[in-house]
């Protein structure tokens, strides 16, 4: 099956689904989010059947110019795979939280206002799969947009939550400026490369000689970029947002939207990482901005009391250690990994660990109405079950030995000693240190504080699947992480 047929299923899942809820009478809507996850899990087996026009030359479809901005290599297949498990797990926290959209969309009995916001994250999806395949500058911007679009309408989605729709406004507008930075950062790219395709960059490259526009372009390119993933200086948004927008949506920017923003960072860094005249200066930027969003994540992560908020800056602190991991670039060899592959693994163990907590997350907030770190007291008595798989997750996300954070981390440090960046090493030291402080409140405040309300929290089977799952899947990669590192081979 030829590899553009995947977006293809997927855009088509997303408009037959917004189209027969439309003409569905049905008062409960949780059947569109479970018919778009199991229409998500066929195409991701379809995945596996995906082919580009390498495996089939003489096809006819194999010598269409689609080729020439759509590439199918093995980092595309691995993280078109990542974005159609993020959207399939974030489905299934959406039907378990309709309670919550219900309220703040129309009436708490009523989930009228709610079908559509099932079908909005397939069309990201696809988005996402587009990104994964980007070879020309155009193609990738078309569908960074798609991806961003989608979002705006999902933020804001609980129009009758002023936090909702404030965290909608936030990210309109500087989401509309980093678009500006954007696109005139490819302008300039263009303008001293004379292409917009990144397969054909490296060539142009040997034949500049003044590189200052190209350099001044990459870093307007990067300042953009720099929104999507949550990295300083355009990470200003990301604790309002994050704590204003629906907890699914808020988990779907924490991995989703990070996962594109990086697979587009690696592929529009990488043929200048490669040249001579340009790699130099790129390396110091990275450094630059992992050091500061290091230090700015982790460090104002400590003084958070609200557990979605501290999330939000783990999120910033996560895209320091991926950026830390880039600074430190290392092409990939027969006898080691590199830098593409370790990011590439960092994000599949963040993928577990995050959507994992977002799903206890999420009903805590819908069964004791808060998202406050108070709010999780007592949960070791009240839910033993809930509050140890939630140490496991938190402990992971913090790096501690044994979880597939841990592995992440490792890796991400053995990069930098290895590349001699001492000074990235003592940050990104300082700021894991930080990281068990407060991960850790949450901790303590599960075991070791009283409940204020006795009652136990208990789960719905789709979330109780879940976070089981997640929560294994976290301990298992910990000390056998090869699934994932075959997926990316």
């Amino acid at each position: 099956m030829p590899a553009y047929y995947l977006e293809a299923l997927t855009v088509t899942l997303g408009i037959v689904l917004l189209m027969a809820e439309t003409f569905c009478s049905c008062k409960s809507k949780a059947w569109v989010g479970i018919s778009a996850a199991v229409g998500l899990v066929v195409i991701l087996g379809l995945t596996c059947l995906a082919i580009g026009p390498d495996a089939k030359p003489d096809a006819a479809w194999a010598k269409w110019p689609l080729w020439n901005f759509y590439n199918f290599d093995g980092l595309a297949k691995f993280y078109k795979i990542f974005a159609l498990v993020t959207t399939i797990l974030v489905l299934l926290l959406a039907v378990d939280y309709r309670k919550i959209l219900s309220r703040f969309t129309e009436t708490p009995d009523s989930e009228a206002g709610t079908g559509e916001f099932y079908c909005l994250p397939i069309f990201a999806c696809a988005g996402m799969m587009w990104l994964a395949s980007a070879k020309d500058l155009a193609g990738a911007f078309v569908a960074l947009e798609l991806v961003t679009v989608t979002f705006y309408i999902l933020v804001a989605y609980m129009r009758r939550n002023v936090g909702s729709l404030e965290a909608g406004v936030k990210y309109l507008i500087l989401g509309a400026l980093s678009t500006g930075f954007l696109v005139y950062g490819i302008a300039w790219v263009y303008g001293s490369t004379g292409t917009m395709s990144l397969a054909e960059m490296p060539e142009r490259l040997t034949h500049i000689t003044h590189s200052t526009p190209l350099l001044f372009g990459i870093a307007l390119v990067m300042v953009g970029l720099g929104f999507k993933i949550g990295a300083v200086p355009m990470q200003v948004w990301i604790p309002d947002v994050y704590q204003g927008a629906p907890t699914p949506v808020t988990a779907f920017l924490s991995v989703g939207s990070k996962a594109a923003g990086f697979i587009l960072t690696i592929r529009f860094l990488e043929p200048f990482l490669a040249s001579e005249l340009t790699r130099g200066p790129v390396l110091t930027l990275l450094l630059i901005l992992a050091c500061a969003t290091l230090l700015f994540g982790n460090l104002a992560a400590i003084p958070q009391t609200n557990f979605k908020r501290l999330l939000a800056y783990s999120s910033i602190a996560h895209a320091g250690f991926l950026l830390l991991a880039l600074a430190a670039w290392k092409p990939e060899t027969a006898v080691s990994e590199g830098s593409v592959k370790v990011v590439s693994f960092y994000l599949a163990t963040y993928l577990l660990m995050t959507l994992g907590v977002f799903f206890v997350l999420a009903q805590v907030r819908i069964q004791r109405d808060g998202e406050m770190i108070s709010d999780f007291n007592g949960l070791g008595k009240t839910n033993p079950q809930l509050a140890l798989a939630l140490t496991v997750l938190l402990a992971a996300l913090a790096g501690v030995p044994l979880t597939a954070g841990f592995i992440g981390k490792f890796l991400v440090f053995s990069l930098a000693v290895e590349a001699k960046l001492w000074f990235g090493v003592g940050i990104a030291f300082v700021a894991a240190a930080a990281g068990f402080y407060y991960y850790f409140k949450v901790i303590r405040a599960m075991w070791w504080s009283d409940a204020a309300d006795a009652e136990a929290i208990v789960l719905p089977c789709i979330s109780k699947l879940c976070i089981a799952v997640l929560t294994i899947a976290t301990l298992v990669l910990g000390f056998w992480p090869q699934p994932i590192w075959a997926l990316l081979k």
